[in-house]
């Protein structure tokens, strides 16, 4: 899955002219849809459903210490995280959780969301403290949808962390969405200017007391515009305190750290995320290491079976790409999420 350097050029200068529309910050009027602070809705996915798809560490009940709650990208569950993530936090002794979305992430976003509301307000009660949500592609957006709509998680989180988020959309996501072929509900979702997208970013992208770390890498072959802090990953304003940050502001001849590898394997990703949920506040680049850039994989991964590990994932991500339903157009908003 690595991106050439040629094929990335021109990734790059087709995304260049989307970079302004997609970094404007959201302001204060809601453009029709729900005020940020109206209570959310009722669960619709039966509460076994639920709790089924959430699975937490011994060690995550009754925590000494913040609990991170994993969300998996698209096509994927959230063992996308355990050769990598699951094994570092296990030798470090830290207490984590993850939610497995229906579908594998393909379907409805709005649904999937669901299933992260009740993830957090789970893992928040059964560790007594507030959590950290991390998150990777379309993983980074249900937890902010869930943050937009449902008010009363908010004060259950205090790291928001994601590994190339859509939070913008993408328009190469547009590209895997042609009008006659259609794509997946979850793909159409991430498409620039979808409903589900305006609706996530509108009144604010966040909120005060919750910390935001942003991590992109500009040679991202799926997430695009990502050049800078502009990009679609990053945030702005709202209250909450924010780090926008690529792989290469920390190592800038690091040209191999691609979509997948930002949220698996890649040593920057690993050492900014690690340091917003154990500091205050977001991530701060000036304190990863200088070492960190000579470093090939995170901690956790076995270089012994590295490559059978991320071509596993890859057969994955293909074949849910290649074989999940597609549908013609992006499922409607759910009710709750407009003004009326």
């Amino acid at each position: 899955m690595k991106s050439t350097i040629a094929k990335t050029a021109g990734v790059l200068l087709a995304c260049l002219g989307l970079t302004l529309a997609l970094s404007a910050p959201a302001g204060a009027e809601t453009g029709g849809f729900a005020p940020v602070d109206r209570p959310g809705p009722a669960l619709q996915v039966p509460e076994a459903e639920l709790a089924a798809a959430v699975h937490c560490t011994a060690n995550a009940t009754n925590a000494d210490q913040e609990v991170l709650l994993f969300v998996p990208g698209t096509t994927l569950t959230p063992d996308e995280y355990s050769w990598n993530w699951f094994k570092a936090l296990d030798k470090l002794g830290k207490p984590y959780c993850s939610v497995t979305e229906p579908d594998n992430a393909m379907g409805d976003a709005q649904i999937s969301a669901e299933y992260v509301v009740y993830a957090i307000r789970h893992v928040h009660e059964i560790s007594g403290r507030k959590i950290a949500v991390l998150g990777h592609s379309q993983g980074g957006t249900e937890p902010r949808f869930a943050l937009r709509f449902w008010p009363d998680v908010r004060p259950m989180v205090a790291d928001y962390v994601t590994f190339a988020g859509t939070n913008h959309g993408s328009p190469l996501i547009n590209a895997l969405c042609p009008p006659v072929a259609g794509c997946s509900p979850s793909l159409w979702q991430q498409t620039v200017n979808s409903q589900y997208i305006q609706a996530m970013n509108s009144g604010q992208e966040t909120f005060p007391g919750i910390s935001y770390t942003n991590i992109y890498s500009i040679v991202d072959e799926f997430v695009q515009p990502n050049l800078d802090d502009n990009g679609t990953t990053s945030l702005h304003g709202g209250g909450g305190s924010i780090t926008n940050v690529s792989i290469q502001s920390v190592c800038p001849t690091d040209l191999a750290s691609e979509h997948i590898a930002v949220g698996t394997y890649d040593p920057v990703a690993y050492a900014l995320a690690m340091d917003a949920v154990t500091h205050d506040g977001p991530a701060s680049p000036a304190r990863v290491p200088a070492s960190t850039c000579g470093h090939l994989l995170m901690p956790g991964v076995d270089p012994v079976t590295f490559a059978t590990d991320l071509a596993d994932t890859t057969a994955v991500i293909a074949k849910q790409l290649a074989l999940h339903p597609r549908v013609a157009a992006e499922p409607p908003l759910q009710p709750y999420v407009h003004a009326g």
